[in-house]
């Protein structure tokens, strides 16, 4: 049992706290017995953290005291578990793909990660300075759900560069776009959704074929970006 906070290996668990680690380990941490098991069920977790008064069953287990699982969770008060995973390998590009354009709310993030699985879209592609999808809010946001859909991170420019002549890129844009319920019966296709008080960027805007917004009364001005993707999602998911 680990009862100190002075620990090497400790202290390297916690780092896991910070974005440079966690990219430099290619490792994560969930905390909560709902994630552990979503974790462990698509195979990432290298071992389970608990406290010792915790009752779980797995071979790969470490048992802390509270004293150390306080000061590893970013929570201010612990479930009692938590896990350390590897990250998701990314997969083949589906037909239906959400772009993200420098998303920084880590609430939002987890909003559309969640919506993404239920409107059946295969892809959710994260630009490089959008917020970490393995920040420790983004995670607990997705409640699971970050396990059950394919994620890119990369450079969308170059990334829609590359898919322009096979799938439709359709931008979101209050002003000039096209209701949402004018988009029918697509095939292979990547909505862009942007930065909470920007939008899309200007280089991106440049490689969409279409815009999309969603008809409201004149009294809203805008709606939440989670909300927003949400919605179109649900629209164009083909439910």
């Amino acid at each position: 049992m680990y009862s100190s906070t002075n620990n090497d290996f400790i202290k390297s668990i916690k780092k896991l706290n910070e974005k440079k680690y966690r990219d430099n380990t290619n490792t994560f941490l969930v905390e909560g017995e709902h994630l552990v098991h979503e974790a462990i069920k698509n195979n990432l977790v290298k071992y389970v953290i608990v406290r010792d008064d915790y009752n779980f069953d797995y071979d790969n287990k470490i048992i802390v005291t509270d004293k150390v699982l306080k000061y590893i969770s970013n929570l201010n008060t612990p479930s009692g578990i938590m896990a350390v995973c590897n990250k998701l390998e990314s997969k083949e590009l589906g037909s239906r793909i959400i772009v993200l354009d420098n998303i920084q709310d880590p609430g939002n993030l987890g909003t559309i990660i969640r919506s993404a699985v239920a409107f059946n879209f295969d892809t959710i592609v994260i630009s490089n300075d959008s917020v970490d999808v393995y920040n420790s809010k983004v995670i607990r946001a997705t409640q699971g759900m970050l396990f059950n859909v394919n994620i890119v991170v990369t450079d969308i420019t170059s990334f829609l560069n590359d898919i322009k002549t096979e799938y439709r890129i359709i931008g979101t844009d209050v002003v000039g776009g096209k209701s949402v319920s004018d988009f029918k019966n697509l095939k292979k296709f990547a909505i862009i959704v942007g930065n909470e008080g920007q939008g899309i960027s200007l280089d991106t805007k440049k490689l969409c074929s279409d815009f999309v917004y969603i008809p409201m009364n004149q009294d809203c001005e805008s709606l939440n970006v989670g909300v927003a993707a949400s919605i179109i999602m649900y629209e164009l998911g083909g439910l």
